[in-house]
């Protein structure tokens, strides 16, 4: 990806949805704001900034660090709204949000510290990814869930550990926290002390889902 320092980016704020680099986040798009955002966005370059709010307010706060993907796939709907599935390319910093006409927020964003992105070939040790495996299963079956096992054991240990981040029902400090860990062996991890942690709490009835 052919990106500078100090670049300028079209960001989509959600709670709860994060990227990684060579993840697709499949996003459906109903307000008139992100309508216009996904519309500028396959005018230009088709990348798109997701990071997540740090609070409350008109707009909200953002995080410090968020993730461009381009859009992969659209699908435009009679009534305007959109399909998109996004893949991940970079991680990015924010500099500074930028004072737009547009609907949507900007930024001006920063790509140098995760450089790495690009190229990260890090692998698991066999012990940590069975221990991964181990507490997921664990956590699924807490909570109801109906996991393709054999589809994940099939899964290249990036393709684990990011996908285990990007769908797992965390609170939004946690997937941040996810997000900005600085490889997948520390990211491993921080997801199985999370998922101890957020077993602990009683399953609410209305959480059980099926994972593709």
């Amino acid at each position: 990806m052919n990106v500078r320092a100090g670049t300028r980016l079209s960001i989509f704020p959600l709670p709860g949805a994060i990227l990684f680099p060579r993840m697709q986040l499949p996003l459906h798009i109903f307000e008139p704001r992100y309508r216009a955002l996904i519309s500028d966005s396959m005018a230009r370059d088709r990348r798109i900034g997701m990071i997540q709010p740090s609070g409350r307010g008109d707009p909200p706060p953002l995080f410090e660090v968020g993730c461009v993907g381009k859009i992969a796939h659209v699908e435009a709907l009679d009534d305007g709204r959109f399909n998109i599935v996004l893949e991940g390319l970079s991680r990015f910093r924010v500099i500074r949000e930028l004072d737009v006409t547009t609907p949507f927020r900007q930024l001006e964003v920063d790509f140098d510290a995760f450089a790495a992105d690009k190229d990260d070939e890090t692998v698991l040790d066999i012990a940590r990814r069975a221990a991964l495996e181990m507490e997921s299963r664990r956590f699924a079956d807490a909570q109801g869930y109906a996991v393709d096992w054999e589809a994940v054991s099939r899964l290249d240990d990036e393709s684990l550990v990011n996908g285990i981040a990007q769908i797992a029902p965390f609170d939004a400090a946690a997937k941040q926290a996810l997000l900005e860990a600085p490889d997948i062996v520390t990211r491993a991890d921080l997801i199985v002390q999370l998922l101890h942690f957020f077993a602990r709490r009683a399953p609410d009835d209305d959480d059980a889902a099926t994972l593709q």
